[in-house]
């Protein structure tokens, strides 16, 4: 059985953003897996930044995804403002 490459799509110290672009990616049928283990000499040892991940054949679909959220998002961030 031969293992998938998987890329990271999104990432956030926000668990309830992370779900939420989770739940955008498993209703367009992307699955995303969870990469909470993320460490690197830049980070300290209370850092918890949490990754989403998707396999490396869903990537273009899934920033496509993240990018209509995000920007559906800031239009209604503006919205809110302006009022």
């Amino acid at each position: 059985m031969e293992r998938e490459t998987r890329v990271a799509v999104f990432e956030s110290d926000k668990p309830s953003e992370i779900q939420l672009i989770k739940s955008k990616l498993d209703a367009q049928n992307i699955v995303s897996f969870l990469n909470d283990k993320y460490m690197s000499f830049t980070t300290t040892p209370t850092a918890n930044t949490v990754k989403l991940m998707v396999n490396l054949p869903d990537e273009q679909k899934a920033f496509e995804v993240i990018d209509a959220y995000l920007k559906e998002t800031d239009l209604d961030l503006h919205n809110s403002l302006n009022n």
